[in-house]
């Protein structure tokens, strides 16, 4: 199931995550997962939060350069090599994943990623009966 995350671009200055933190905060939004990509230029903050929409408005208004992008979210066993199985359905079946960033939490891992072919994706990992997380689970972690 499709979720909606927020690319978020920065400077590499001082401060700038912290801008980031506040202006979400103060408009009541809580980040429920996100990662961090950087050059020498500039950082690109992806992340999944709770009202993705509001959170857009907020960060355009502060000036922040920001897009939302379709991602998928899944749940595998967090034990070696489980993700690995996973990912081989997808590859297996010509799938390629833009990116992804995952987190731990006791038995399980959250897996979110970006496929090229989010269709594709999709229906692959329902059929390989891989548990999904629906976007107002992931907007609630």
């Amino acid at each position: 199931m499709k979720a909606k995350q927020l690319s978020i671009f920065l400077e590499n200055k001082s401060g700038r995550l912290t801008e980031v933190t506040d202006v979400l905060g103060n408009a009541g939004i809580n980040l429920s997962a996100m990662s961090i990509a950087d050059n020498s230029d500039f950082g690109i903050l992806r992340c999944i939060v709770s009202d993705p929409d509001r959170a857009y408005q907020v960060l355009k208004e502060a000036h922040f350069a920001v897009k939302i992008t379709d991602v998928i979210g899944f749940i595998c066993p967090n034990t070696s090599g489980s993700l690995a199985v996973v990912l081989k359905y997808l590859s297996d079946n010509g799938v390629f994943i833009e990116y992804m960033y995952s987190f731990a939490n006791g038995d399980v891992a959250h897996v979110i990623i970006r496929p090229t072919d989010l269709e594709a994706c999709e229906r692959i990992l329902k059929d390989k009966s891989v548990e999904l997380l629906a976007d107002s689970a992931l907007y609630r972690l």
